[in-house]
């Protein structure tokens, strides 16, 4: 039997929904292309700083200067910044690399918390051959003085900054903590968001005891913290005009069939890709496929949300009852 793996991701048509999310893997044509040859649906470049946008910029500012306390000829010495190679131009050219290389869409991501001047870099990057722009808002609301409220609007302004500067879809990266998910997800569509990606996988600090320092620690993802993105997806799915795309636990082909059926658009890998390496892909699309071809599915539109919150039997799953009755139902050899 015949099975359409196709799906529409921020209004790209993606030949299979299993994204290679930003990682190492992503940063070079020679990753990107082995992606590519195994099947991928789409690629997001590693993300583009907002620090090493501002801090490259302002050196070179710096730079053009030197000298011209003494001198005010001094300015002549050196060219106009837009003439400088950065760490920016650097990503500008690996997207019109991967897209001269690739046939699938590449995503760019810029990853930031504040609004701002560094945001226009977004229109360079549509201008380089970006078919999308993932938002990647890394922001840990640490200053007591810092509200909800407050938090919430800054996500919406940079999400806006950024739209205004370009006419490609904007996806946005975002954490699970706001204490009204559903509501802030409609509020980012409005503000121009055309997906959301959830969720952001923040690195956590660990206490290095032998040298009494803290330091990060990056620890790939696994497969039970998907059923984060998974309850909200199927909570979303129907009520946020925005794409949904998981990221964070996907390493099986059931684990992309449950977000499917939950009602994303798209899958995003990155963990179980480096650890299994590219070929990983076509043992997710080929998984992906036989399951459904079992059950008779001709299609990933006609799997899509068939079991999210508004079409499952059990609606209550996705909320407090769901919590209920996991708690009454654990059992060990202590209980």
């Amino acid at each position: 039997m015949s099975v359409d793996l196709s799906t529409r991701y921020l209004g790209l048509v993606l030949r299979n929904p299993i994204v290679a999310s930003a990682s190492p893997m992503t940063g070079s044509v020679e990753g990107l292309k082995r992606l590519d040859d195994a099947g991928v649906g789409a690629v997001v470049l590693p993300s583009l700083f907002e620090e090493q946008i501002e801090h490259e910029e302002m050196a070179t500012h710096n730079l053009m200067l030197y000298g011209a306390e003494v001198s005010p000829e001094a300015r002549g010495f050196f060219p106009e910044m837009q003439q400088y190679d950065t760490g920016a131009d650097k990503y500008l050219k690996l997207i019109g690399d991967a897209k001269k290389a690739l046939s699938v869409p590449v995503i760019a991501s810029l990853n930031g918390h504040t609004p701002g001047g560094w945001t226009r870099i977004a229109r360079q990057l549509e201008d380089a051959g970006a078919d999308a722009i993932e938002l990647n808002v890394y922001f840990l609301a640490a200053d007591p003085a810092d509200t909800g409220a407050d938090v919430e609007q800054r996500y919406l302004d940079l999400v806006g900054s950024v739209r205004a500067t370009t006419r490609v879809p904007v996806a946005v990266k975002v954490a699970p903590y706001f204490s009204a998910m559903a509501s802030m997800a409609v509020r980012l569509a409005a503000a121009g968001a055309s997906g959301l990606v959830l969720f952001n996988r923040f690195v956590q600090p660990d206490i290095m005891l032998d040298d009494l320092e803290v330091a990060p620690h990056l620890v790939l993802s696994t497969s039970e913290e998907l059923r984060l993105a998974l309850r909200w997806i199927a909570i979303l799915y129907g009520r946020v005009e925005a794409s949904l795309a998981a990221t964070g636990g996907a390493h099986t082909a059931e684990d992309v069939v449950k977000v499917l059926l939950a009602g994303a658009d798209c899958v995003m890998v990155a963990s179980s890709l480096l650890k299994r390496g590219p070929q990983h892909v076509d043992t997710l699309v080929n998984g992906v496929r036989s399951w459904m071809a079992e059950r008779e599915y001709v299609s990933v539109g006609q799997l899509k949300g068939s079991l999210s919150q508004r079409s499952c039997p059990d609606p209550d799953a996705f909320e407090r009852a769901n919590y209920m009755k996991a708690l009454k139902s654990y059992t060990s050899e202590f209980v």
